[in-house]
């Protein structure tokens, strides 16, 4: 009987994980490659992603880096090519970028907002997974992998296209992991709460923010990116291989906090 640890092993397996220039992106890149994962650093600014391969490759994981702007198709077509030609397929791919330009009520929210958080949030996500199922289909086995949010799952005041992009991710991966299993592909979504990143920043650096939060939440503190990063190593492996459809609440027991 192999054992436990064994399962979580991705030696030989290749991953893109968009949005992995910094944050929660970067630290489940770091997580996969620290594991054997050949990893695909990807974000819009191709310089920032070199940076992040130098690192690294500094301490022997393996990283190629390849820009994508996630809201134009022909970039994500480039990444799933590039990525293609360069590693001779996809095993695992994290849907992680995501975008929130506006924070208010829902009515005072332009178009323009909305058109381009539902862009970002939801279609690249699709996309990007539509574009790697010919690859994973022949290889008869893959992993998928979507960034939600609690936010998906509890509205919360000011965050109501965001949350609104994140429960549709929450339903587009079980209808992926509905009807992508019979290739053997797996599709699961992580909805962390606040996690310590710039792209929460305006929240955790507000004092009034977080002395409610801590009060609130039965974990009394945020969450840490290498704490989501542990979730996807564990739905990209062999440890999760009879987990799909799910979702996977990573919040500090914010939703049960009432």
């Amino acid at each position: 009987m192999p054992k436990i640890k064994d399962k979580f092993n991705l030696d030989g397996k290749i991953a893109i994980i968009t949005g992995s220039s910094k944050g929660i992106g970067k630290a489940i890149a770091k997580a996969f490659a620290e594991f054997g994962a050949k990893v695909v650093i990807s974000s819009r600014d191709q310089d920032a992603c070199e940076k992040v391969v130098s690192e690294f490759k500094d301490v022997g994981l393996k990283a190629i880096a390849i820009a994508c702007h996630v809201g134009n198709s022909d970039s994500r077509q480039n990444l799933i090519d590039k990525t293609i030609e360069a590693c001779g397929g996809i095993d695992i791919l994290v849907n992680n970028a995501a975008t929130n330009p506006v924070y208010g009520p829902i009515e005072d929210a332009p178009e323009e907002a909305f058109d381009k958080i539902m862009n970002i949030n939801v279609k690249a996500p699709w996309d990007l997974a539509n574009k790697c199922l010919p690859t994973m289909k022949l290889r008869g086995d893959g992993s998928i992998i979507n960034i939600s949010s609690i936010e998906g799952e509890h509205p919360g005041y000011g965050l109501g296209l965001y949350s609104t992009s994140k429960a549709a991710i929450s339903m587009l991966t079980k209808n992926q992991a509905k009807e992508w299993g019979n290739h053997g592909i797996r599709v699961n979504a992580i909805c962390p709460g606040l996690i310590q990143t710039k792209f929460s920043s305006a929240l955790w650096n507000d004092d009034n923010v977080m002395k409610h939060i801590n009060k609130k939440l039965p974990l009394a503190r945020m969450g840490q990116s290498d704490e989501i990063a542990s979730i996807a190593l564990m739905l990209a492996s062999n440890a999760g291989s009879y987990v799909t459809g799910s979702l996977i609440v990573a919040d500090g027991g914010y939703l049960i906090s009432g």
